[in-house]
């Protein structure tokens, strides 16, 4: 740090610290409520950071519409990328794209100096998602298309308004530093966050508040639930011949995927019953009477701990080489994403915690409540209760590992002080990488939440750049806690190339039909209005 930006932020520390602080509210006859726990509240930087953030509702709810109505997979999110690096650069960003030899991929930046902020969501959708917003029952916009059966489409609101209003408070108050806001692009297959850290994206960052949708306001802290992984194409190339004419001329690359596939299956048993594993057969040959020359199998391979991935791969390769082995075959892989087990930071976390106690859930509506029962009976939950009212807050790392998803945030968190805030753009009751997952995601209630993660993310950003002391408490807890006796081990060599051919084919095939469907901001207030669909629906088949 310059010596002159200390001077600054330690200036600005004295003479706002009443700014930096949060205090509780009072009760009616100015004592403290002795009934419950007082209600933090936010002043001063924060107080206006998070007032800034609600003037740009609308803006908001144009970022989570426009997105939603792109439906782009991973790797292919090309009209995200060109949508929201022209609001950047209007809003005075510079725009870096194609980064790490990723086309869809940017990295924007604002300011000077230290400390370094960066603001990361994933942005791509998911395959044959493609969902009518506001609709409680299946109707596609266009039938096999992909969607936003994950809600990635309302991170980069979250990310942009937050960072535009801290943006504000700094050129308004002096306070040096720097905003990176960063895609995670193609998520859903693990596949870029590694490759940046690889690149060295992250080697001078300070900090990284991550945003993922959720149905409640949530930040946790220390290990995660769930697994890291490795994401990996086997290819086998045989001989062709004709199935019944001469096909002991032939040696078959779609045997040797099955026999893989088998001696995995029987593997099962004997790993670790926190591992996940699952694969589908990309290439299984061209026709029947064709012996087949190449096959290709993909495989997930998750487990709870680095060394166990590294071990359940090592074994996975040597059981691709014995299926080649057996049917005189031989093989090639590529790796097409990974994901280190997650580990957020603990005084970041508790800070922002406190930022979700003052700044609470969204005000819902009579018919945001009325859509989420209607949702929640139509999905059969055992509880319809509607949408969550009171923040969920800080989540304390689970007392025994719990298997589950992963995400490749956690190659981030193990190279720089990271938390991962969830928002409350979705409804509790839906299915996870489903299209029922899509049906609120360009609703009130997306747009809501989406402003209530904005508020917290601009509230702790503004704890990380107004003073020295989280920052220093962050990276203390990083190298005395998380890593004292952890190396981050990556996944990926510095040959691995990322997969950058992945939903090419299915993008290709929607493209044109999507592109009559993008929502228009211009014409219409909301993309509901757009479609004409009346919010809130209530009726179901």
């Amino acid at each position: 740090m310059m010596a002159g930006e200390s001077t600054a932020r330690n200036a600005m520390k004295f003479h706002h610290f009443v700014v930096l602080t949060i205090f509780f509210s009072l009760s009616a006859n100015g004592q403290s409520s002795t009934q419950e726990a007082p209600q933090p509240q936010l002043n001063g930087l924060k107080l206006n950071a998070v007032n800034r953030v609600e003037v740009r509702t609308k803006l908001s709810q144009e970022i989570v519409d426009s997105l939603f109505s792109f439906s782009e997979l991973g790797f292919q999110e090309f009209e995200t990328q060109r949508y929201r690096s022209e609001l950047l650069q209007a809003n005075g960003f510079t725009v870096e794209k194609g980064i790490s030899g990723i086309p869809s991929a940017w990295w924007a930046t604002w300011g000077t100096g230290k400390p370094i902020i960066a603001l990361g969501t994933d942005v791509d959708g998911i395959p044959k998602s493609s969902q009518m917003p506001g609709v409680v029952a299946r109707q596609p916009m266009i039938k096999g298309a992909p969607g936003h059966g994950e809600g990635h489409n309302s991170g980069m609101a979250v990310n942009i308004i937050a960072a535009l209003a801290v943006k504000d408070i700094m050129v308004q108050e002096g306070l040096p530093g720097t905003i990176v806001i960063w895609p995670g692009i193609a998520e859903e297959l693990v596949a870029t966050k590694a490759w940046y850290v690889r690149d060295g994206r992250f080697k001078n960052v300070d900090a990284v508040i991550f945003s993922h949708v959720a149905d409640t306001l949530a930040v946790s802290w220390g290990e995660a639930r769930g697994t890291g992984l490795v994401s990996v194409e086997y290819t086998f190339s045989g001989k062709a011949a004709h199935g019944a004419v001469d096909p002991w001329k032939g040696r078959s690359a779609l045997d040797a995927v099955e026999l893989m596939n088998i001696a995995w299956n029987f593997r099962r048993e004997h790993l670790n019953p926190l591992q996940r594993s699952h694969y589908v057969i990309v290439d299984g040959g061209d026709q029947p009477n064709v012996v087949p020359s190449s096959a290709t199998v993909w495989y997930f391979i998750r487990e709870i701990t680095a060394q166990g991935i590294h071990e359940n791969f090592n074994t996975l390769q040597r059981i691709a080489e014995g299926a080649a082995m057996m049917t005189d075959t031989t093989v090639q892989r590529k790796i097409i994403g990974t994901a280190y087990p997650r580990h957020f930071n603990k005084p970041i976390a508790l800070a922002m915690g406190e930022n979700i106690k003052a700044i609470g859930m969204p005000q819902w509506s009579k018919d945001d409540h009325a859509f989420a029962k209607t949702f929640q009976t139509f999905m059969d939950t055992k509880e319809v209760k509607g949408l969550e009212t009171e923040p969920e807050g800080v989540r304390k790392p689970p007392e025994k590992p719990v298997s589950g998803g992963s995400d490749d945030i956690g190659d981030v968190s193990y190279n720089v002080p990271t938390v991962t805030l969830r928002y409350p753009s979705n409804i509790k009751g839906r299915t996870g990488h489903h299209w029922s997952s899509a049906i609120a995601m360009a609703t009130p209630i997306a747009h809501k939440g989406a402003i209530a993660g904005a508020k917290v993310m601009a509230a702790t950003a503004i704890d990380l750049l107004a003073t020295d002391e989280l920052l220093k408490d962050a990276w203390t807890y990083f190298r005395q806690a998380q890593t004292k006796d952890k190396q981050y081990e990556p996944f990926i060599t510095k040959d691995d190339p990322p997969a950058t051919e992945k939903n090419r084919k299915i993008m290709d095939e929607f493209k044109e039909r999507l592109e009559t469907l993008y929502y228009d901001p211009a014409k219409y207030e909301t993309y509901l209005l757009q479609l004409g669909i009346e919010y809130p629906s209530t009726n179901t088949p």
